[in-house]
């Protein structure tokens, strides 16, 4: 797939990378911050966790469309 990308997908592909790794960074220092405060709102943690995981999952995704194909 990533042969058949053209400049500006491959580019816009590069920029929501990184946009998500952002974010991914900041769910973890306000993860962390959470934990730190005292009693712990395990709601809003679990939701912290769960849009952790979909950011993860976006970026397994963009990062396979920008990998090339290899066949062993």
């Amino acid at each position: 797939m990533a042969d058949r990308l053209s400049n500006e997908e491959r580019n816009a592909f590069m920029g929501e990378l990184e946009r998500l790794r952002e974010e991914h960074r900041d769910l973890d220092s306000a993860i962390e911050a959470l934990t730190k405060v005292g009693p712990v709102d395990q709601l809003q943690l679990q939701r912290l966790k769960k849009r952790k995981l979909v950011l993860r999952d976006r970026l397994s995704f963009l990062e396979d469309q920008l990998t090339p194909d290899i066949i062993a």
